[in-house]
């Protein structure tokens, strides 16, 4: 077998291939070739370990967020709806993945839930801060019309989300 290295040095090898034609030569994940290593935590180590990931993985949120708006990441590429969830679980079914899918889907919620749109969290938190500013709740209807077009905005997100995963399924 003839190679070329650098493209210009010619080399010729002699392979020895096995039954199957292989001749011993594999991919490897960069976990595989860095080595990984499992840290098994007791319970008064394994919180103040979970708390340092979660919050590092809020940071990373943030930080997504902020590429997001200054136009560096595209949303469309970051979105997914059920489909991609699923799909981050994978197909063998492995307990200590479920529960670390699991805790990062609740710690992006909860960092979503956050968002200043009306109907969520943030939205009710955003509207008590103005009451605290200026000394008047604003009116209900006026609550009733920003709670109903957060709602639309969030519906939205989920069927802009859900559809950009049936996109990527199908096309």
């Amino acid at each position: 077998m003839g190679l070329i290295r650098n493209g210009t040095d010619s080399l010729s090898l002699d392979l020895v291939t096995t039954e199957e034609g292989k001749i011993g030569v594999i991919a490897r994940s960069p976990f595989a070739l860095l080595g990984t290593e499992r840290i098994n935590y007791s319970l008064s180590e394994a919180i103040p370990a979970g708390f340092t990931e979660g919050w590092s993985l809020l940071n990373d949120q943030f930080k997504a967020f902020g590429q997001m708006f200054r136009g560096k990441i595209k949303a469309k590429d970051s979105l997914g709806g059920f489909g991609s969830i699923a799909s981050m679980y994978g197909n063998q079914w492995i307990w200590e993945r479920f529960w670390r899918m699991t805790a990062i889907l609740s710690l992006i919620l909860a960092f979503m839930n956050l968002l200043p749109i009306p109907a969520l969290d943030g939205g009710h938190v955003m509207f008590l801060l103005y009451e605290m500013a200026t000394g008047r709740k604003p009116s209900d209807k006026f609550m009733e019309y920003a709670t109903m077009i957060g709602f639309i905005l969030v519906l939205g997100l989920v069927l802009y989300a859900n559809g950009l995963d049936f996109l990527r399924a199908f096309f």
